[in-house]
């Protein structure tokens, strides 16, 4: 057991996986329906936009989402870098607000405590990028809800972790539905939305996370 466990966790703190950006809002758009994300988050997803969400690995390269890709835990640590990809209809100085959201918690199959949110930010505003068409993401003040790295407990399938970008409201400032003392659970992302006058989201994307391995092997491990 100690050495498949060792094995197992080597694997999965250094093995790569080869993934790249979005390219295509009906691409993101078809990845979103067939993971039934708009049902199940009650919400209209027509992006004209590509988000782009990149996560920081320290001391090596960053990772690229795929809109559904599944990534090991400990490369999601964070917090993410996000980016708009397409300039068409973008203004200088408008905010944006980024939501994070998980639907499947505890379990996909008893998700009791969803949404879980795992982040809120709002005022981003676009600044230059190094590549063509790519405008990044910064905000000007703390995010609402810092980002909360994806632990699915162990024994659960892998959950789905959704990134939805806003166009922001001018009065969204005012909002007193989240502060930094609301809880996490049973957030509801779409009623968030209607209440701060978010409307539908531009863009978005999501990753899938499962368990940690090496917590679960652990686990078996206690129990012998």
């Amino acid at each position: 057991m100690g050495y498949a466990k060792l094995l197992i966790c080597l694997l999965v703190s250094y093995v790569s996986f080869v993934v790249a950006q979005d390219r295509s809002t009906a691409v993101v758009k078809a990845a979103f329906r067939n993971a039934s994300i708009p049902e199940d988050l009650h919400i209209n997803f027509n992006p004209n936009f590509l988000l782009e969400v990149t996560f920081p690995q320290p001391g090596r390269r960053s990772v690229p989402v795929t809109a559904g890709v599944q990534l090991p835990r400990n490369q999601t640590v964070g917090p993410p870098h996000f980016a708009i990809r397409g300039d068409s209809g973008l203004e200088l100085g408008q905010h944006f607000v980024v939501a994070t959201v998980d639907p499947d918690a505890p379990t996909p199959q008893d998700p009791t405590s969803a949404q879980i949110r795992h982040f809120l930010g709002s005022n981003f505003i676009l600044t230059p990028g190094a590549l063509v068409g790519e405008r990044p993401l910064n905000n000007l003040t703390v995010p609402l809800s810092n980002w909360l790295q994806p632990t699915p407990p162990a024994g659960s399938d892998a959950h789905r972790y959704v990134f939805l970008l806003f166009r922001q409201p001018r009065d969204f400032s005012n909002q007193t539905l989240v502060t930094s003392t609301t809880s996490v659970a049973n957030f509801n992302i779409s009623s968030f939305a209607a209440a701060t006058h978010l409307g539908n989201p531009i863009a978005g994307t999501f990753i899938r996370v499962a368990p940690d391995p090496c917590e679960f092997i652990e686990r078996l491990r206690c129990l012998n």
